[in-house]
C-alpha cells in the first residue's frame, strides 16, 4: 500500500489565541525541581517526554509552563479536568465554602453533601438514586466490589483484558494491563475475560461501533446483524462455563476503555453480557471513572450510549474538575448490605468536596458542555479519520465525543504497534508544537485525546494540524 501524503508543510500551526495573562513563575529554578523530584519523589511516579514540563498554571483549556509558554492540553490531568482548568464557577464556589467549613464528618449533618447527594441522584435513572462518596476512582471500584460480594453473598467478579479499574491491591484483579500488575498476589476471586475490541480483537467490522468512525476492517453482516458481537458474546458465555462458578458476584466493565487507548465494543455486547451476569446471580457495575459526566456527548452517562441500567455506577476524575472526589451510586437495597456493620470514609463527602462537585454539574449545564463534547469530538473524530486514509501508521480512530483514540501501527494489515520510539517522536513532536496528549494502549501504542470539554472547533482544528505536522515529518524521517 502506497503512503498518500505530500513533502513537509512549512507553514508552523498556528495556536488559537488566549486572552489569559499568567501570573510570573516564582518558584525554584528546574534544575532544583528536578533534584527534589529524583530525590524526594517516589520513582513510580514518573514523568511524562524526555524533558519533563514544569507546569505553573491552568486555565480553562490551556497550561502554562514555568516559562510562560502555552499548551493546549488534550489530555486533561488524564481525562480529569471536566470543565475547564480553574473554571471561574467551581474556583468562586470553592472559595465561598473554604471560608466557611472545610471539613467534618458525616456523622455529622452539614448542607453540602445533601443538596450534591441530590442533585447528583436526579442525573440517574430509578433506582440508582443513593450515593457512598469517597476520595479516588481506585477506592470508588473497591468499595463497588466490596458490595457486590456482600450483597449477592457470592465471591467471583469478571472483567474485560484491557481494564483498567484501579491501582489499589484490591482492585489490582479488576485491572488487565501488564504494565500495572505486581508480582505479588491480588485479583483473588477476579476473572479477566477477552476484550471485545472490534479493531485490534480476532473479530470486527464496518459498523460494529457507536462512533462516527468505523474500523477500517470489511465485514458481510447484514442489517441489525454482527457476527463480531456474536463471537465475543460466545466468548463471555465460556468464561462463564469454565472459570467461575455458576453463581457470581458480579462483572465490571468502562462504557469506553480509558487507558486501554478509548477501546470501544460492537453494539449490543454489553447489553447481552449483563442479562449473562444477572441470570448468574452477578451485578452489574458500570466504571465511568472517564466516561461520565457527558463526556460522550450523546449521553451523560457512559451506560446509557449502551442502553443499560447497571446496578452500580463508579465516578471519579471528572467528578471534581481535580478535586480528588469520587463516588459510588447505586440503589437503596444494595447500599443497604453495607448497612449491616461500619463503614466509614473521612474525608468522603466533605463539604469542600461536594459544593465543587456540585458546581461542576452547574458549570456542565450552563456551559453546554455535553453538547460541545458531541460538536467539537465529532468534527474532531472525522478530522482525524482524514490522516487515518492518508498514513498507513495511522491505523484505527475511535470514540465517541471527546473520548477519542488513535492507535498507531506499522500498517494497517498486519495492525502491529508502532514501535515505541517512533511513537515517543511524534508525541514530542506535538508537545513541542504546544499541544499535549496522552498514550494508552498494552503497548503504549494509542493516543489518547481527552480534553477539557470546552474545547473548541478551532483548538480542534489546530491540535489536528499540528498532529498532521508531525506525522508527515515523521514520514520524512523515515
Amino acid at each position: 500500500r502506497q503512503q498518500k501524503w505530500k513533502s513537509s508543510i512549512s507553514t508552523q500551526a498556528k495556536m488559537p489565541p488566549c486572552d489569559f495573562v499568567p501570573e510570573k513563575y516564582e518558584s525554584y529554578p528546574y534544575e532544583r525541581m528536578q533534584k527534589i523530584r529524583e530525590q524526594n519523589i517516589a520513582p513510580s511516579l514518573r514523568t511524562y517526554y524526555k524533558k519533563p514540563l514544569l507546569l505553573h498554571q491552568g486555565h480553562m483549556q490551556w497550561l502554562f509552563d514555568h516559562e510562560g509558554r502555552r499548551y493546549l492540553d488534550l489530555f486533561a490531568g488524564i481525562v480529569t479536568v471536566s470543565v475547564g482548568h480553574c473554571h471561574p464557577k467551581v474556583t468562586m464556589a470553592t472559595q465561598k465554602q473554604l471560608a466557611r467549613l472545610w471539613h467534618t464528618t458525616n456523622i455529622y449533618m452539614y448542607p453540602p453533601i445533601h443538596e450534591y447527594a441530590e442533585k447528583l441522584t436526579s442525573l440517574f435513572p430509578d433506582p440508582l438514586k443513593v450515593v457512598y462518596l469517597t476520595n479516588s476512582g481506585s477506592e470508588a471500584n473497591d468499595l463497588a466490589m466490596f458490595m457486590a460480594r456482600l450483597h449477592t453473598r457470592n465471591f467471583d467478579i469478571i472483567s474485560l483484558r484491557g481494564g483498567y479499574h484501579g491501582g489499589s491491591p484490591y482492585t489490582l484483579g479488576l485491572t488487565s494491563l501488564t504494565p500495572y500488575k505486581h508480582g505479588v498476589a491480588n485479583g483473588f476471586g477476579c476473572t479477566a475475560t477477552m476484550l471485545p475490541d472490534v479493531f485490534r480483537g480476532p473479530w470486527g467490522g464496518s459498523h460494529c461501533r457507536d462512533s462516527p468512525v468505523q474500523t477500517v476492517r470489511k465485514c458481510s453482516c447484514s442489517e441489525g446483524a454482527c457476527h463480531a458481537k456474536d463471537q465475543y458474546v460466545e466468548q463471555f458465555k465460556d468464561t462463564l462455563n469454565t472459570s467461575v462458578p455458576k453463581t457470581v458476584a458480579g462483572f465490571i466493565a468502562e462504557p469506553i476503555q480509558g487507558v486501554n487507548g478509548a477501546v470501544q465494543y460492537p453494539r449490543n455486547f454489553l447489553k447481552e453480557a449483563y442479562q449473562l451476569i444477572r441470570e448468574r446471580g452477578g451485578l452489574c457495575i458500570s466504571d465511568e471513572v472517564q466516561t461520565g459526566f457527558g463526556r460522550t456527548g450523546s449521553h451523560f452517562w457512559g451506560f446509557q450510549t449502551h442502553g443499560v441500567v447497571p446496578d452500580i455506577v463508579t465516578l471519579a476524575k471528572g467528578i471534581g474538575n481535580g478535586f480528588p472526589m469520587a463516588s459510588v451510586v447505586t440503589t437503596k437495597e444494595i447500599a443497604n448490605s453495607l448497612a449491616q456493620n461500619l463503614h466509614f470514609n473521612t474525608f468522603g463527602g466533605n463539604p469542600l468536596a461536594c459544593v465543587v462537585g456540585a458546581a461542576v454539574l452547574d458549570a456542565i449545564e450552563e456551559d453546554g458542555l455535553q453538547k460541545n463534547s458531541e460538536d467539537v469530538g465529532t468534527y474532531m473524530l472525522l478530522e482525524l479519520a482524514k490522516l487515518r486514509d492518508k498514513f498507513e501508521i495511522v491505523g484505527d480512530v475511535r470514540g465517541k465525543g471527546l473520548m477519542i483514540g488513535v492507535e498507531m501501527v506499522t500498517d494497517k494489515d498486519s495492525r502491529r504497534p508502532l514501535p515505541a520510539e517512533e511513537i515517543n517522536q511524534i508525541w514530542e513532536d506535538c508537545k513541542d508544537m504546544g499541544v499535549l496528549i496522552g498514550r494508552g494502549g498494552l503497548y503504549s501504542q494509542t493516543f489518547r485525546i481527552k480534553p477539557p470539554m470546552c474545547i473548541t472547533k478551532r483548538d480542534a482544528d489546530f491540535a489536528v494540524e499540528v498532529f498532521h505536522i508531525a506525522l508527515q515529518r515523521h514520514m520524512e524521517r523515515a
